[in-house]
């Protein structure tokens, strides 16, 4: 981190302070105790207030905030003011963790670079990942999430993003933000962030987005659709030119992905001759699409962290594309917080299951019934801890996807899957 002496901070009057560093700096600012070692400031946010003295012990200093937002913001911003980086706002309905992930390994492998944790893209998570900044630091990829209008521009005031890479834009918090349109809006809030010459990434194909295009804006356009498989790799349109990848990965709307952040790498002047370093070095965060081979012959994706309609339609058609031959399964919890046109997206997702002819369909939860409308041979459990039912009608060589909403807790059933396959 670029550090901070502790006078300046004392004088923020943030809330509690102990354990002054003998050199009076500040070099790591964490919420983690385990890590705390000197020249830290382990900042103790919710349960954490009961690992102050653990953090102490290990010759940390510590905060303990009066607000934990307000304090994490103040510190993130007097980093951020001190940087030259360039900071890229990750913001959308859907891809986000992917594209910051691709982003950050193509980054990474040609300039220092730093990268925000799995899905760190909250009041808490955003301004953590600044507080990492270094001197040295060319390039930052900050995630922001989208819960409602306000949010993404609290975060940019913290952030203060140069690029803004919108990855897509559809149905989500709609309980919230009520229309799509309205998340436009709020996604949109990144690229109204930005400078005069500052740069937007955006799909080619979002005309929602066109309103929040400013003509002092540097606008790069990417198309996911002109994604191409080349064998074991992937043709990417980029600019004028076409780049050809292999990745660690075979899903088509993941390497959809991929060509939004080779748009936003090229577009801060990062040479495409070095992407195939990066590329090498793409990891995706868990439960994102995970593919997890079977006893018998099969095999299971985990892409339980969350869903959307666009995202469940993603999967569901890469799960048809990827089964070669073998019988499919879906094992689906709801798509949350769709408002009042839920019943409508999940109906939607019931007739891709039956144009695509999926096999097997297991609903998970309430919500997730509508997924078996007009299907007589459909399985219905309570919740994700119902796995006895779900084991029953699995076959080895099965293909299987696993998804639904955070709130539905599916991420643990791959696992289970795989310790059942041991029978077979």
């Amino acid at each position: 981190m670029i550090p901070l002496e502790w006078g300046e901070i004392e004088g923020l009057a943030l809330g509690e302070l102990r354990g002054r560093p003998d050199d009076g700096i500040v070099r790591r600012v964490h919420d983690d105790s385990r890590d705390a070692r000197p020249g830290d400031l382990f900042v103790a946010l919710n349960t954490g207030v009961r690992f102050v003295d653990d953090a102490l012990a290990a010759g940390g200093a510590t905060l303990v905030p009066e607000d934990q937002e307000a304090a994490l913001a103040t510190l993130a911003r007097l980093v951020r003011g001190r940087s030259d980086a360039a900071v890229v706002a990750v913001v959308g309905s859907t891809g986000k963790t992917t594209t910051k992930d691709a982003l950050g390994a193509l980054c990474g492998a040609v300039t220092p670079t730093v990268a925000a944790y799995a899905s760190k893209n909250n009041e808490l998570g955003l301004p953590l990942t600044v507080l990492r900044l270094e001197p040295e630091t060319r390039v930052l990829v900050a995630e922001m999430g989208m819960r409602g209008l306000g949010q993404i521009a609290e975060l940019c005031e913290v952030a203060r993003p140069t690029v803004a890479l919108v990855t897509s834009i559809g149905p989500e918090h709609l309980e919230v933000v009520g229309t799509v349109e309205n998340v436009a809006r709020a996604n949109a809030e990144a690229i109204e962030a930005l400078p005069k010459g500052g740069i937007a990434v955006v799909p080619a194909d979002e005309p929602l987005l066109e309103p929040y295009l400013r003509d002092d804006l540097d606008v790069r356009r990417f198309d996911r659709g002109a994604v191409e498989r080349d064998g074991e790799a992937w043709l990417f349109p980029v600019g004028e030119r076409e780049i050809r990848l292999e990745l660690p990965f075979t899903q088509r709307h993941l390497a959809g992905n991929v060509v939004g952040a080779l748009t936003a790498y090229c577009a801060l002047g990062l040479p495409l001759d070095r992407a195939s370093e990066g590329a090498s070095r793409i990891s995706m965060s868990r439960w994102r699409g995970e593919v997890h081979g079977l006893h018998g012959g099969g095999f299971v994706v985990n892409d339980a962290y969350n869903a959307n309609p666009v995202s469940m339609r993603a999967a569901l058609l890469d799960l048809a594309e990827r089964s070669d031959g073998r019988r499919r399964v879906a094992i689906l919890g709801q798509m949350a917080e769709l408002g009042a046109d839920s019943v409508r997206y999940h109906a939607d997702i019931a007739s891709l299951l039956d144009e695509l002819g999926i096999e097997v369909v297991v609903a998970v939860g309430d919500e997730a019934r509508l997924y078996l409308s007009g299907r007589d041979d459909g399985i219905a459990v309570p919740d994700a801890g119902a796995f006895d039912p779900i084991a029953a009608v699995l076959r080895p060589g099965d293909a299987i996807l696993v998804k639904g909403s955070r709130s539905v807790g599916l991420e643990g059933i791959p696992g289970l899957i795989q310790k059942h396959s041991l029978g077979w």
